[in-house]
């Protein structure tokens, strides 16, 4: 892991790629134990579980019953922060953050839910996130590392 601090953000691409048998799921998957045994500060916002629910079983052939009881079991981690809220003034200022930031609405979601909750360090698959100042990014994916993601998807 980085030299960035804690707590940390889990974005949907982190948790996917950690439940995910891909050729560089061991990327993520450091985080997400770390995250589990209390290791790390984490804090993951149930949302990120539907989205990573979509990509296990949209990108990474996964059955709809397999990605659910994968992620059901990540859901017992007592450890991690679960942020459980949508409360209007998170999404608003998600949606603002978007339009600022030119990145998708989730993206903007999870920003200011990292911003609402102290959150030092994003991790991601996703560069989007280099776009926001309020905390850091750590890409989990080396370039060498998403080429190999995009060519098993390929196949």
């Amino acid at each position: 892991m980085s030299d960035a601090g804690g707590p940390y953000l889990f974005d949907v691409g982190v948790i996917a790629l950690a439940h995910a048998d891909t050729p560089v799921r061991g990327a993520a998957l450091p985080y997400v134990r770390d995250a589990i045994a209390g290791d790390i500060d984490a804090v993951v916002p149930y949302p990120t579980l539907f989205g990573a629910h979509s990509v296990l079983t949209t990108y990474y052939g996964l059955s709809i019953t397999d990605a659910s009881r994968l992620l059901e079991n990540f859901m017992e981690a007592k450890r991690v922060r679960w942020y459980d809220g949508m409360p209007d003034d998170v999404v608003r200022g998600g949606l603002s953050r978007s339009s600022d930031a030119n990145v998708d609405g989730w993206d903007g979601y999870y920003a200011q839910v990292a911003i609402d909750e102290g959150v030092e360090t994003v991790l991601t698959i996703d560069d989007d996130f280099e776009r926001f100042d309020a905390f850091d990014t750590e890409v989990v994916l080396s370039p060498d590392e998403f080429r190999q993601l995009d060519q098993f998807l390929e196949n």
